[in-house]
């Protein structure tokens, strides 16, 4: 079983490598992007036996160590079949 972590800084928090990002693409001609948020990805395979147990430790997980509470949100998925997550994220 994986789980899926993104993890954000908190809306109304100023992201400065978001604000960098957006200027590099504005500089590279990209001038639809309205806002650029930075945040991490993180894949974690789990040995549980049921998907709300690893819920739960995931969980524990981001707000022990994964994330920083006090500035940041975080979103868990857990898939209970280990596949692919990269083939579900399209990339040209």
């Amino acid at each position: 079983m994986k789980a899926r972590v993104a993890v954000t800084l908190k809306s109304g928090l100023l992201d400065a490598q978001g604000k960098t990002v957006k200027q590099a693409l504005e500089s590279l001609g990209f001038k639809g992007v309205k806002d650029v948020r930075v945040g991490k990805y993180i894949e974690i395979e789990l040995n549980h036996g049921s998907v709300a147990s690893a819920k739960k430790d995931v969980e524990r997980m981001c707000q022990k160590l994964l994330a920083n509470p006090v500035v940041e949100t975080y979103r868990v998925e857990i898939r209970p079949q280990t596949s692919d997550f990269s083939k579900k994220i399209s990339s040209s």
